[in-house]
């Protein structure tokens, strides 16, 4: 009596407490015994209200835990809107009895740990994952596994998928990706430091030989494509085209003279390239970009021929010859045969750099950008009346742009010709009279001869006298 008494005065009706203890009893010798949470634990419950900031999980006790305040906020939006009432969802026993006597849940921790665990088993039993694309930074795409967010680092992107890459920035290459489906398996996992590492590459079953055949198949020679810059290297660069990379060598980076790919592309670079050559054996592809631009050599090669004297200055001396520069980025080459009538062993016994000479263009090599040169031959009697043609273009040329120059003033100046044609017929009208006027002239002889013989006399007389 006095123990139910105390019982009584503590507000417990001891015929209750002996039915629980039967209950408990009764239950736990038929297995049922009342499973109560435990702190780290996890289990499936069903939502049984939704509030806002609150959401009432029943988990199999006599009370339902709750999930409030921060555990609350850390729902991501787009999935609390998803959650509905009667759902089973994993929660993870973050406290079983608060202050406030409440089981205390966490829906995200819940999905992190069965993350860590899907991980686990990944990495034991080397499976892949399906999953899909929702984030990406600068380094590659977000893939989320269970609660976790794993990172697939571009290196480890498909083949395929990252043939459809384009753009500069991250934003688009990646942004265009997020909602795909993907396949990954992972290859780092830290779970202290929360790092998880994923591939995509190894989750496929595409090699990158496998990949390349495939490509070798599809493309066709003088077909024109898209592609991105990979690397780059002394002697060209590679170019991912659909998945497998081709080679543009470094002369068919551009029509100028370049000494490195740096000079004019970088990594990362979308370029149109032109396919010039598949070896299926070796597996290699032959890429162009200054196939596909205009080339400069046609329209300055067009002011030269064959036969043709040009002004040349000596730029270089080699054993075989020398370089003349004819303009400003064409030089041709006059062979050492050309140089001189004699025998020389080297150039440079006849030339030297910066000479300016003139020389006669023998030969022009469009497909190879070739200009022959010669320096004996400028005097030939071979090319004599393409010379004297030329001359005679050059004289014409000259007298036309003289006429164009004078033909106002000519026009002008006619009247006058005319007036000084009338004043010149008018003096000589007197000039035909003058030897009238010379008459006398010829008889004044005939005077003086007359006197010069008096003369004689006189004297002669005057010494008689004397």
């Amino acid at each position: 009596m006095d123990t139910n008494d105390a019982q009584l005065e503590n507000g417990v009706n001891p015929e209750n407490n002996s039915a629980e203890n039967n209950m408990a009893s009764l239950l736990e010798a038929e297995g049922l015994a009342i499973d109560f949470p435990t702190q780290g634990e996890i289990r499936q419950g069903f939502i049984a209200s939704m509030t806002p900031g609150q959401i009432l999980v029943s988990v199999g006790t006599k009370s339902e835990g709750i999930i409030s305040g921060k555990e609350y906020e850390l729902i991501p939006t787009d999935e609390l809107a998803n959650l509905k009432l009667g759902q089973e969802i994993p929660v993870f026993v973050v406290n079983p009895e608060d202050s406030s006597g409440n089981l205390v849940l966490s829906y995200m921790r819940a999905r992190e740990e069965e993350g860590w665990q899907i991980v686990e088993t990944m990495v034991s039993k080397k499976d892949s994952y399906h999953s899909s694309v929702i984030g990406y930074n600068k380094g590659g795409l977000i893939v989320p596994v269970g609660g976790l967010r794993g990172f697939v680092p571009a290196s480890q992107i498909s083949f395929t998928r990252r043939a459809g890459m384009t753009g500069d920035t991250p934003e688009q290459r990646w942004s265009r990706m997020i909602g795909q489906e993907i396949d990954v398996c992972v290859i780092e996992v830290d779970r202290e430091r929360r790092r998880l590492i994923l591939s995509e590459r190894q989750a496929s079953s595409e090699t990158r030989d496998s990949l390349k055949e495939r490509v070798i198949d599809e493309l066709k020679e003088g077909q024109i494509v898209v592609g991105r810059v990979t690397s780059l290297a002394e002697f060209g660069v590679f170019v991912n085209v659909n998945g497998a990379d081709g080679l543009v060598h470094l002369s068919e980076i551009s029509w100028d003279r370049i000494t490195h790919p740096n000079e004019v592309l970088k990594v990362g670079q979308e370029v149109k390239v032109k396919v010039i050559s598949i070896d299926r054996e070796k597996k290699r592809i032959g890429l162009s970009i200054r196939q596909l631009l205009s080339d400069p050599w046609d329209q300055k090669a067009a002011e030269f021929q064959v036969g043709q004297l040009v002004e040349g200055a000596i730029t270089r001396l080699t054993k075989f010859g020398a370089f003349a520069r004819l303009s400003d980025d064409i030089e041709g080459l006059i062979h050492i045969s050309e140089i001189s009538e004699k025998r020389i062993e080297h150039p440079k016994e006849v030339l030297k750099e910066g000479d300016s000479c003139t020389l006669r263009i023998i030969k022009i090599d469009n497909d190879n950008h070739r200009i022959g040169l010669s320096l004996r031959r400028v005097d030939s009697m071979a090319y004599a009346d393409m010379d004297w043609e030329s001359l005679e273009g050059i004289l014409t040329t000259d007298g036309d742009e003289a006429a164009k120059t004078e033909a106002k003033p000519k026009a002008e100046a006619k009247p006058k010709a005319k007036v000084e044609k009338a004043k010149v017929a008018e003096v000589e009208e007197p000039k035909v009279e003058e030897p009238k006027i010379e008459e006398p002239e010829v008889e004044e002889p005939k005077i003086e001869e007359q006197v010069e013989e008096a003369k004689p006399e006189d004297l002669s007389e005057e010494k008689t006298e004397e």
